[in-house]
């Protein structure tokens, strides 16, 4: 006679699929990103390898950001300027790094995206940490304006805040560009430092997902 299958008691929290945010299971959305059919702990002990994994990576993800964050504020002490990005060889949208942006200016991370995959991450600010970022995605037409100094449409674009939390799925193949700028005017002189970890994640061949 086969086990039978896990069960969870009631009132059990669920994980959702995409960033890994604890969902209480009265609920049928993420109550932080949206996203429809959030896991519960039996879900996932019996879900495919591959969904498993997006999930404990997103949560481990979760953890990796204030650990960062603690060693970035900490490195900044000795340090005025981090260095770039270290990418993952053949994948520029998984990354993990620090950047100094100066007021009224920006720093981005680009590269393909194909249409359905998506990108997971966080973004935060320090030293001083809890200023304002700006974050958007333009396609590469739309980059090409907002280099030209014109007024491009991003594809995506967040509310200002000192952090935030990255999902973003292409609807198209296309390059896309993670701008992250710092608001402040120029007058007040407010240098700080961004903090970004990406996650490049394919959609194709992921039974478990949707």
């Amino acid at each position: 006679m086969a086990d039978p299958a896990p069960v969870d008691p009631p009132g059990s929290w669920r994980t959702c699929r995409f960033c890994g945010v604890a969902t209480p299971d009265t609920s049928p959305t993420c109550v932080e990103c949206g996203a429809d059919k959030p896991l519960t702990p039996a879900d996932i002990r019996t879900a495919p390898k591959r969904l498993r994994r997006r999930v404990l990576f997103t949560g481990a993800l979760r953890t990796l950001i204030v650990v960062g964050v603690v060693a970035a504020l900490a490195y900044a002490t000795v340090s005025a300027v981090l260095s770039g990005p270290p990418s993952t060889a053949g994948d520029p949208l998984t990354t993990s790094a620090g950047y100094e942006v100066g007021p009224g200016n920006f720093t981005e991370i680009s590269g393909e995206i194909t249409g359905g995959d998506y990108v997971i991450g966080n973004y935060s600010s320090f030293d001083p940490v809890g200023m304002e970022i700006e974050f958007v995605v333009y396609n590469s037409s739309e980059w090409s304006s907002f280099t030209a100094g014109e007024n491009p449409t991003p594809t995506y674009a967040a509310t200002e805040a000192y952090s935030g939390r990255i999902v973003y799925t292409a609807d198209v193949t296309d390059n896309y560009y993670f701008v992250f700028t710092n608001p402040y005017s120029v007058t007040t002189h407010l240098t700080y430092g961004i903090y970004v970890a990406t996650e490049y994640e394919s959609n194709v061949g992921d039974d478990g997902f949707g």
